[in-house]
């Protein structure tokens, strides 16, 4: 399937930016199932300082701010082809040893509600697939996906003792399960295709686990299904600070506001 993506991010400054540096995790990746055929990053208000993979080959710009911005634009424009790999990544890559993706974050530690879920979720399957799947699926019943009820610091122990959440919470949740189960596990954010719309509210959020002799495996829990061609990668990470999609630091006062458009179509 080849995917015509536009995604713009216009950030708005109550007083003028003197200073910000920016990174941005928007550049797909090349992998299994997925091929960039053409993609540009156009910045308004800004310059490109450098380039880099990072310990996740996830390709990172580095941008500054102009002096005295208000109002700073970031344009993505591209055309990825992709396959239905049912969810099948592969073997590992990247410079993090796979053994780091066991490591507990902030974001995805494991207390008592995710060890109760993992109980929950039952220990009688044919395999890991199976038991990943039946993971998935818990998570999706137990925490509702509701759109507004939570935040980029909330932890997968909050979200399970809220009872609901969004795709970012699910992967969270998802993730600090897997690893207590002995599963390396990371996130992944990207681009879905709806199929009842083009216009999206936002990037879209899944988990993967390393699976021994199969290798990593995709898990949309707010979905219920494996990743197919509808489905970009472009970051992932331990978490989502790590795959955040633009992170930074700026210097100066004022309230900072964000507007989103975004376009995923066939």
């Amino acid at each position: 399937m080849r995917l015509t993506i536009s995604h713009t991010t216009r950030y708005y400054y109550e007083e003028p930016v003197h200073y910000a540096l920016q990174q941005l995790r928007l550049t797909p990746k090349s992998r299994a199932g997925q091929k960039i055929v053409e993609w540009d990053i156009d910045i308004d208000g800004g310059t490109k300082q450098l380039e880099y993979d990072d310990q996740h080959n996830n390709h990172v710009s580095l941008i500054g701010f102009d002096d005295g911005r208000t109002e700073v634009t970031i344009r993505c424009n591209g055309v990825v082809e992709t396959t239905d790999m049912s969810g099948i990544i592969g073997t590992h890559g990247g410079f993090a040893p796979l053994w780091l993706f066991m490591r507990p974050t902030p974001l995805t530690r494991a207390g008592n509600n995710v060890r109760k879920l993992v109980k929950a979720a039952g220990g009688d399957f044919e395999g890991d697939i199976e038991r990943l799947h039946a993971l998935s699926s818990t998570i999706a019943e137990t925490v509702t996906y509701e759109i507004g009820t939570s935040h980029s610091a909330t932890t997968a122990e909050e979200s399970l003792d809220a009872g609901h959440g969004v795709c970012q919470d699910h992967a969270h949740i998802f993730i600090a399960a897997a690893r207590s189960m002995g599963y390396p596990a990371r996130y992944v954010s990207g681009y879905l295709l709806m199929d009842d719309r083009i216009d999206q509210d936002a990037s879209h959020a899944w988990a993967e686990a390393h699976i021994d002799g199969v290798g990593w495996v995709g898990f949309d829990i707010s979905n219920g299904i494996s990743p197919d061609e509808r489905y970009v990668r472009v970051a992932t990470g331990l978490d989502y600070f790590e795959a955040a999609p633009v992170s930074g630091m700026r210097l100066g006062h004022g309230d900072e506001s964000m507007v989103v458009s975004l376009q995923v179509q066939q």
